[in-house]
């Protein structure tokens, strides 16, 4: 009855979406308990980035707990000092930017009503009406309610990364291993093969996406500070974070950087930030990525930018980093789930310590 080729056709496209339906269920179940996975792939993200110091204190004698809590503790420290530099220069330059800002309202509610456009006091004293009617509303204050909601959802999934990276760090092989031992022969080998993998391309990307994300900072950060824009230094670090964001960060980062020269020191100065940004996007693109990425992702554009709306749209702005470094991952651990061959071969150019650690998985601790 399904001999010929339309039954075998039928057969094959049921195959195809009894898959779909059971990968749907498997994102539908993830959803729900988003933080934690949130948090887990975070945890695995900054691990991957900062294991190699733990390694090598561990191979210059370091106890591996001493080597962990050293690393876990001087990242906390480096974190806490970069909060406290950015909580100062923002106190600091506050009053400065609000008064700018005021100005900045005011010269453009005098080019509205006396410019070109020619808008009538009232239609400005209408729209300020609005924005106070919806600011004191019920629905503001409902969003307001949200926002402390979800606050508080990201308080505790800090305080679930911080918890989950140290174990991570510590005992990263061994919670891999146990995750292998129901597998032997190939199905093990297979196992380990993907770990190895998965830690060599994330562990590329993240540090490649740093450096990057480190230059860009620099770069945008001197400029600002050259040209005296407010809050210079937490703009830089805006700069930072938002570069972990494919295709979109930079220009957000670059958006509100000009922003904020355009509200505190004019247009002109504004135009120049704009130069800027995208004077350190094109050198970035075109010279330090292919440079400093490598081979750590090699897919399309296209493939980013869907991976970047889908995990944005599943997971927001957790979504938007993490999307396309396990999109990364994925492909590169299909590349070589069925030879071995390659991982061999990435064994032998790579270090000392992957070798070592070829049958116990991942690289340790991550």
């Amino acid at each position: 009855m399904f001999g010929d080729r339309l039954g075998r056709l039928a057969i094959r496209s049921a195959q195809v979406l009894v898959a779909l339906a059971l990968a749907a269920v498997v994102v539908w179940a993830l959803s729900q308990v988003k933080l934690v996975v949130i948090a887990l792939l975070v945890a695995l993200l900054l691990a991957v980035a900062i294991g190699p110091v733990v390694n090598w204190m561990r191979r210059h004698g370091v106890p591996a707990i001493v080597a962990t809590w050293l690393t876990f503790l001087g990242v906390l420290l480096a974190l806490a000092a970069i909060v406290t530099l950015v909580t100062l220069a923002v106190r600091d330059q506050w009053d400065e930017l609000a008064t700018s800002a005021a100005q900045g309202l005011d010269e453009l509610q005098t080019f509205l009503t006396e410019g070109p456009i020619q808008i009538s006091d009232e239609q400005v004293a209408d729209v300020r009406g609005a924005i106070i009617e919806f600011v004191t509303s019920t629905q503001f204050g409902s969003g307001a309610l949200a926002g402390v909601s979800a606050a508080t959802e990201f308080v505790t999934g800090a305080l679930l990364v911080v918890v989950i990276l140290f174990f991570f760090l510590k005992d990263g092989a061994t919670i891999w291993n146990f995750l292998l031992s129901p597998f032997a022969g190939k199905r093990r080998a297979r196992g380990v093969r993907a770990g190895q993998t998965a830690m060599r391309v994330l562990g590329g990307y993240v540090r490649g996406t740093a450096i990057i994300a480190l230059f860009d900072a620099v770069a945008i950060g001197l400029g600002l500070a050259i040209l005296q824009v407010p809050l210079a230094l937490p703009l830089a670090v805006v700069v930072f974070l938002t570069a972990f964001v494919p295709i979109v960060g930079a220009t957000l980062a670059g958006a509100v950087a000009a922003l904020v020269a355009l509200v505190a020191n004019g247009p002109l100065v504004a135009l120049i930030v704009v130069i800027i940004v995208v004077a350190v996007n094109q050198l970035e693109g075109d010279l330090l990525q292919p440079l400093v990425m490598g081979q750590s992702l090699k897919l399309h554009p296209l493939v980013i930018l869907v991976a970047l709306t889908a995990g944005t749209i599943l997971a927001g702005l957790a979504g938007a980093v993490l999307a396309v470094p396990l999109t990364a991952v994925a492909w590169a651990i299909i590349k070589v789930w069925d030879n071995p061959n390659a991982d061999i071969s990435w064994r032998r150019r790579g270090s000392g310590t992957a070798t070592r650690t070829a049958a116990a998985g991942p690289v340790a601790p991550v």
